[in-house]
């Protein structure tokens, strides 16, 4: 999702290399909050011209305003591509493995206590594929190797679904101990000496795709048991909040469990979801 705010208010500078107005940032805010639904609040400039002044170097504009322009008035295939390019400069993925870790130790309790069979977990922003492999790890700890698991992963991001998609990372890795290092990962050795590798029986229970929260059809099959959507909403503003939770109750089992993020809080969403414990809610 979108990086802090890293930049001063002001969007000109005779450093830039491009020429960069306020009504260019405005029209990128209008844009990515359309495509996106995220909120890009005013001192976020800076990030805004870091970023996608790539796209206009690989597209072989010398402006925002001609770039936008040309972004706008794109069609096909091709359109499709840009579009998705310029989503994937303006989001920023944080994450590691386990990370809020009390997340993971409810997980293995809530999955001994559900019956039914496959179980349904969808991560619903998957980034570079920490958080849905803890899910699996967790998963795996909990119920052994040979449980029925369906886990669904999304994000946005086609980049970072790409590097999830390998599952290859490095062995210093945050949030991993001996134990699952030698349990989950494959050592690289040679050119790959100091990289780990997802093993393939549990990489087998994900599914990754790309998936937009702003989409109003989302084709993910049966409902699901957990969702995981942490850190997420806090790029969205309250009636985009709304939207995308009615959106995710629909596609949840009854007594469900969505697990959020530390610094976000539904309790004004009762009708949807009520709160169980610490940044995990249950579907009503």
């Amino acid at each position: 999702m979108p990086a802090a705010p890293n930049g001063s208010s002001s969007t000109e500078s005779i450093d830039h290399e491009f020429s960069f107005s306020k009504a260019d940032f405005d029209r990128v805010r209008q844009l990515i909050y359309q495509h996106a639904g995220i909120s890009l609040h005013e001192g976020k400039q800076a990030m805004v011209y870091s970023r996608l002044s790539r796209r206009l170097r690989d597209t072989g504009h010398n402006s925002f305003a001609s770039y936008l322009q040309w972004l706008e008035q794109s069609s096909g295939p091709q359109g499709a591509a840009e579009w998705q390019e310029f989503v994937n400069c303006l989001t920023t993925n944080l994450t590691s493995f386990f990370r809020e870790d009390h997340h993971f130790h409810a997980l293995a309790d809530d999955l001994k206590a559900i019956n039914a069979r496959p179980i349904r977990i969808w991560c619903c922003a998957a980034s570079t594929g920490e958080e849905p492999y803890s899910i699996a790890m967790t998963c795996h700890e909990a119920l052994g190797a040979s449980a029925p698991m369906q886990i669904i992963c999304s994000d946005i991001d086609t980049n970072v679904l790409n590097t999830a998609r390998r599952g290859v990372y490095g062995a210093d890795s945050r949030g991993l101990n001996h134990v699952r290092l030698r349990n989950f990962f494959l050592k690289g050795t040679g050119a790959n000496e100091g990289k780990i590798r997802i093993k393939p029986e549990l990489a087998r229970w994900i599914d990754f795709r790309p998936l937009n929260l702003m989409d109003t059809q989302w084709q993910l099959g049966d409902p699901f048991h957990i969702v995981f959507c942490r850190n997420v909403m806090i790029y969205f503003d309250g009636p985009t909040q709304r939207k995308v939770l009615e959106r995710i109750h629909r596609v949840m089992k009854p007594g469900g469990l969505l697990f959020v993020g530390h610094s976000e809080n539904f309790t004004e969403s009762k009708d949807l979801f009520r709160l169980r414990g610490k940044t995990i809610y249950e579907r009503v």
